[in-house]
């Protein structure tokens, strides 16, 4: 039985000595120095450019949904984009797109497809609309190999049960293939925003591989136990401890040993909404630094938590980041190349969608591997199976407790 404490954090605060990067190009050594080959953000975005530039127009203007200033950072072209991620190590990226009305899904997956084939490190991207005809434009993409989707609950205005969704769901997961779901409130709450709507959604398809932004904020405690309770409920970093988005909706103290045990457990994953910011790169990363939950946390949120899900970026560029770490004397070298080989095990077909290994094992059924100091043990067929059930179980408990 895990006992957490807060206390525990603290001496994370004294034991850590990797420096928080103050600027982009202060990444690649960041990363070196905490032993990951580069970062794995699963939260970005590139569009159609007439769509992106209505994007960019609704922030500065500081829309409805949006509610307060938000000057876009980096207002640049997707090949000036694509290679400032690289510059500063992040060797796998997404292009998220989401519907925001009927009859564009299909034209986005085209679009958004078509960019990852030309764009080496970018995860095949996919979105869907509550619709007639969804379910079959969904399993076009899953055939045409997208390995992540992305709703916006609150942007699309419609409720994750919708009946015309129910086959989308089934399909989705079946296929065991991830979908990032902007359920929480922030920055402006909807009807169909929070964990109420987002809870039903699993209730209903409890093995659905669903990925929360934003850890869920403003409702960060609930969300994180949504994660701790479903199986196969994940959560992203994007835009969280950047100090932006702590305004409106601070993270909690009394949430951290939780999204401590949940990064630990494979269950948080890097996001940081590249491009659509307005603040570097970098303090995106620096605010997760400076929580104090220890070097491992940061590389599991940071690297190995996205490439267990996803596998390795799948490019040359990734196969010789890994390889360099090796030679940088990381000590997850080894998870680094065993990510590689099953990015080549997909290339080749090897392994079919959802059969990523978190990590090579001992034996044919599982392998154990400290987190903090809980063993969760991490069985080798799907992409989150049994996380630590027993663990999050008691981190969830303790959660609540301390809420209360």
């Amino acid at each position: 039985m895990i006992q957490i404490r807060p206390q525990n954090l603290e001496l994370n605060r004294g034991m850590d000595h990797v420096l928080p990067p103050e600027e982009d190009d202060d990444i690649p050594a960041f990363c070196r120095a905490l032993g990951v080959p580069g970062l794995a953000d699963i939260h970005t975005h590139f569009l159609p450019p007439r769509m992106l530039r209505r994007v960019w127009e609704y922030f500065d203007a500081a829309g409805p949904l949006v509610g307060v200033s938000w000057p876009i950072r980096y207002k640049w072209s997707d090949e000036e984009r694509v290679a400032h991620l690289r510059s500063m190590g992040v060797r796998m990226f997404s292009a998220l797109a989401y519907a925001h009305r009927p009859d564009m899904a299909a034209d986005l997956n085209a679009w958004t497809l078509a960019f990852a084939r030309a764009t080496p490190g970018c995860l095949p991207s996919a979105t869907f609309y509550p619709e007639p005809g969804a379910a079959r434009y969904v399993r076009a993409a899953l055939d045409a190999g997208a390995r992540i989707f992305k709703v916006h609950l609150q942007v699309g205005g419609f409720p994750p049960d919708d009946p015309q969704l129910g086959e989308v769901w089934g399909l989705l997961a079946e296929a065991e293939v991830p979908v990032v779901v902007h359920a929480g409130h922030a920055p402006v709450g909807t009807e169909y925003t929070g964990p109420g709507p987002f809870g039903t959604l699993m209730a209903r398809y409890p093995a659905l591989t669903a990925i929360v932004a934003h850890l869920g904020a403003p409702d960060y405690g609930a969300f994180l136990r949504l994660a701790a309770d479903y199986e196969r409920v994940a959560l992203d970093t994007t835009m969280i401890f950047t100090g932006f988005l702590d305004r409106l909706a601070p993270f909690p103290d009394d949430a951290l040993p939780l999204a401590r045990e949940l990064g630990l457990a494979g269950k948080i994953l890097l996001g940081s909404d590249f491009p659509n910011i307005p603040y570097p790169y970098a303090r995106q990363i620096a605010g997760l630094a400076r929580t104090g939950l220890g070097e491992a946390w940061l590389r599991a949120v940071c690297w190995e938590n996205p490439v267990a899900m996803f596998g390795a970026a799948g490019s040359a560029e990734a196969g010789s980041a890994e390889a360099g770490s090796a030679e940088a004397g990381s000590a997850e070298a080894g998870s680094a190349e065993a990510g590689s080989a099953e990015a080549g095990q997909l290339k080749r077909g090897q392994l079919k969608r959802g059969q990523l290994r978190r990590r090579p094992a001992a034996d044919s059924s599982s392998v154990t591997r400290a987190r903090g100091r809980a063993g969760v043990r991490c069985p080798s067929r799907p992409v989150m199976s049994s996380l630590a059930t027993s663990a999050l179980t008691t981190a969830s408990s303790v959660a609540r407790t301390t809420a209360s």
